[in-house]
């Protein structure tokens, strides 16, 4: 196996369980969620199912593409829950300080891998067959 098809699995093994996690631990995920969202709760199942679906997306090639690209917008789209968290630290003794800094640069990271596999048209023909 090849270290681009251990990635993708990584990746969508990382986003399945990472979804299903919004659905095993909903009240961590509605604590963190910034106060300005109205209903915590359905943001949290939304999210959680969005990461499942693109964990499965990445796994069928016709659908990696827009999968991967989708994890990279909703990962964007999360920089409102750490910024949120690391303004409100004290509301989240729970979790270290370090911890909230240092989800900024993971979240690049993330994000970075994700378009890796967005844009790896000749690996995502490659890893089909």
């Amino acid at each position: 196996m090849r270290l681009s098809q251990i990635s993708l699995i990584g990746q969508s093994l990382f986003y399945i369980a990472g979804g299903v996690n919004h659905f095993w631990h909903t009240p961590f995920y509605v604590h963190i969620m910034p106060d300005h969202y109205t209903d915590p709760g359905a943001w949290v199942q939304l999210t959680g199912a969005a990461e499942i679906a693109g964990g499965v997306g990445l796994l069928v090639p016709a659908t990696r593409r827009t999968a991967a690209l989708s994890i990279a917008a909703m990962l964007v789209g999360y920089f409102d829950v750490h910024i949120f968290m690391l303004h409100h630290a004290e509301r989240f003794p729970e979790i270290p300080k370090w911890a909230l800094w240092a989800r900024i640069p993971l979240q690049f990271a993330l994000i970075a891998w994700a378009l890796k596999h967005a844009g790896a048209e000749k690996s995502n023909r490659n890893l089909a067959a």
